[in-house]
């Protein structure tokens, strides 16, 4: 009973050491809350402008800022989701929620551009007459509504891969709506109609180009990949040159979630070497030279000499 007792206590201090802090958590919810809002408000208004005028640019970029909304909530609701304390069957909370709201963010952003080629390409065929004016008045509007929200995401975005993914859509919805801005200056003063559907297809490229980043390294944090910018092999050559290290061996890098990288390994030291010394050491390296400080050191002492060997019986 004294050891669980030990062990929930150790559980606790170390989730609210490695734990994203519920100040960090409250700011980035509050900033996903305020570019959730206006944008919900200026995509209703934009659904409708487009229906009104026929414009693909703005129904383009009206699905793009819808699909804003949903990740915006869906980032929200993963800040909340992270923030629940972690239990014994779910010793890190549910901290990956981050990284699966990002990821369905990134595939989102691909399927939004997907439906805007479609439509981009029917508009080819026949290009429809848009009232330019309307295009510059409304883009404009949702280039200051963009602006506003992708400042106070970016404020507390950092390497949050779940920010990351909401600023993303957020600016491409201001460069969607520079884009439709000058589509209708284009109408307005040359009277081209094609300049809406090759528009159209220039946000459904950003679109694409803009999320495989986010796309790529959500997969890899949820395959376990070694973080970005830590090398596995350069952190095993830095334990294995630990003063009384023979050998390491197990060894896995990985993160939970943005910011959380964790670490596990097998050490062997040299017989009669202080084991807890050498464990303590290693993590004061891996903390102040790689800023490891979730680690599970397993060490043992080298016993190559003891080794019971087994063979095969002599036929007489």
């Amino acid at each position: 009973m004294l050891a669980l007792t030990s062990r929930y206590r150790l559980t606790m201090a170390h989730e609210h050491h490695h734990g994203h802090s519920h100040a960090t958590s409250s700011g980035s919810l509050r900033s996903l809350t305020i570019a959730l809002v206006l944008n919900a408000a200026y995509t209703l208004v934009e659904v409708i402008a487009a229906i009104l005028t026929g414009s693909l640019s703005l129904l383009a970029d009206a699905g793009h800022n819808l699909s804003d909304v949903v990740a915006l909530a869906v980032a929200a609701g993963a800040v909340m989701l992270a923030r629940r304390p972690t239990t014994p069957n779910r010793s890190f909370g549910f901290k990956r929620a981050e990284i699966l709201a990002a990821l369905f963010n990134a595939v989102s952003l691909i399927v939004i551009a997907l439906i805007v080629f479609v439509g981009a390409a029917r508009r080819f065929a026949d290009p429809a007459s848009v009232p330019g004016g309307w295009l510059i008045v409304i883009a404009s509007i949702g280039l200051l509504v963009n602006a506003i929200g992708a400042a106070a995401v970016f404020r507390r975005g950092g390497e949050d891969i779940n920010l990351r993914a909401a600023y993303v859509h957020l600016v491409g919805d201001a460069l969607g709506s520079i884009a439709v801005i000058v589509t209708g200056i284009v109408i307005v003063t040359l009277g081209w109609r094609y300049a809406d559907p090759i528009m159209g297809v220039l946000i459904g490229i950003y679109l694409i180009v803009s999320s495989f980043g986010v796309l790529k390294e959500s997969v890899l944090v949820l395959l376990e990949s070694t973080p970005r910018g830590l090398d596995a092999e350069e952190i095993g050559r830095a334990l294995v040159t630990q003063p009384g290290v023979v050998e390491v061996h197990d060894l896995h890098v990985w993160q939970i979630t943005s910011g959380f990288p964790c670490l596990s390994a097998h050490v062997l030291v040299r017989e009669g070497d202080d084991c807890h010394g050498i464990r303590r050491a290693s993590e004061h390296m891996l903390k102040e030279r790689f800023s490891i400080t979730h680690t599970t050191l397993q060490v043992d002492h080298d016993h190559d000499d003891a080794l019971l060997t087994i063979s095969p019986p002599v036929r007489s």
